[in-house]
């Protein structure tokens, strides 16, 4: 196995069956093998610096109805809400403060009747604080719909594929929701400029292992300068809301997997791994993550943006923890970046 995962940190490709071999080997030394080069190659393209995103929750208002989400737009147990431009800017303004100099603005798919509202709110957020980059992650949107946010100064896009296989696709998504049509936007905002971040769940219902191999080539191909991956976590108001959860140790193992294959990608260890397991995000970094994103978003909405159960949202996974932060990630001998950033990868 060793010579195996030298292969992939050397050459940056396998065969589809020596992916398999990596994500079902047993030996507990050929795993510490794997997650040692991924780091090894984490310090020698970024350091020991884990880089910044402050999260906002923007609004769990979604037109889509994915079965596994806890604000699908079917379910009725969800207090609906929505920030208005002064309360998102009063989240960003407390981030500068902090420190933060990426705001993520995330929230469920719209309409595009509320594109130039967006588009608005990010011109508003650039003029303020111009050195900041400003991530969206707010789904599936025409061409111009992108293009616009991206002319009003937005620099990122995170928009996770969730699985490659069509079928698979079909089984977490409702009718008129396809995986061409998401690997298409992926492309657009890919073509217009933006860092963008694909990704996937791990351990989703109906979910293979030959899937999780497809993903890995599929991301491999696709080159993003953001992976975002992370456990299934169900939600109890879901039609998978009695499924169980992903494994902490699976999503480290595609983290590291993934460090060796693109070297440059910026990899955040995810709220969900920290909400299935006390020392989730050290672990992920130490697979090979070098991204965290604390919650900017009011106290009083974040456990109405419920996407799965029990999500973690205090501590340090907001910015009031940032001081547990430190001292998570300093007994792992790692420290916060403070900068934009910005992915290698251009």
């Amino acid at each position: 196995m060793k010579s195996l995962i030298d292969t992939l940190h050397d050459r940056h490709r396998l065969m589809p069956r020596q992916y398999r071999a990596l994500l079902t080997m047993r030996d507990p030394q050929d795993v510490d093998y794997l997650m040692s080069r991924a780091r090894e190659v984490t310090q020698q393209q970024f350091g020991k610096r884990i880089f910044l995103r402050g999260l906002v929750e923007l609004s769990n208002v979604c037109r889509n109805d994915c079965l596994y989400c806890g604000i699908r737009r079917s379910n009725g147990h969800v207090a609906r809400y929505t920030l208005t431009r002064e309360q998102v800017l009063a989240c960003c303004e407390q981030g500068y403060y902090i420190g933060f100099r990426t705001f993520v603005l995330q929230g469920g798919e719209w309409g595009e009747e509320r594109s130039q509202w967006i588009a608005d709110l990010i011109a508003d957020i650039k003029q303020r604080w111009p050195e900041c980059a400003i991530t969206l992650s707010l789904g599936e949107h025409p061409r111009e719909t992108y293009a616009l946010w991206r002319d009003a100064g937005a620099d990122r896009y995170l928009l996770r594929h969730e699985t490659h296989n069509p079928r698979l696709y079909s089984l977490l998504h409702p009718n008129g929701m396809t995986i061409a049509h998401r690997l298409q936007c992926l492309e657009w905002l890919k073509d217009l400029g933006y860092q963008v971040g694909a990704g996937i769940m791990v351990g989703a219902p109906f979910q293979s292992l030959e899937n999780l191999v497809e993903d890995i080539q599929y991301l491999i191909e696709f080159g993003p300068h953001m992976i975002g991956i992370g456990p299934f976590i169900p939600q109890h108001d879901t039609p998978f809301g009695r499924f169980p959860a992903g494994r902490v140790d699976v999503t480290a193992r595609l983290y590291a997997i993934l460090r060796l294959a693109i070297p440059h990608a910026l990899i955040p260890s995810t709220t969900a791994m920290a909400t299935l397991a006390p020392d989730g995000r050290q672990r992920g970094i130490l697979a090979g993550a070098n991204v965290v994103m604390p919650n900017l978003s009011p106290t009083d909405y974040r456990s109405q943006y419920a996407l799965y159960d029990n999500k973690v949202g205090l501590g340090a996974e907001s910015a009031q923890g940032i001081k547990l932060l430190e001292a998570d990630l300093a007994t792992i001998g790692y420290h916060i970046d403070w900068s934009r950033g910005d992915s290698p990868l251009g």
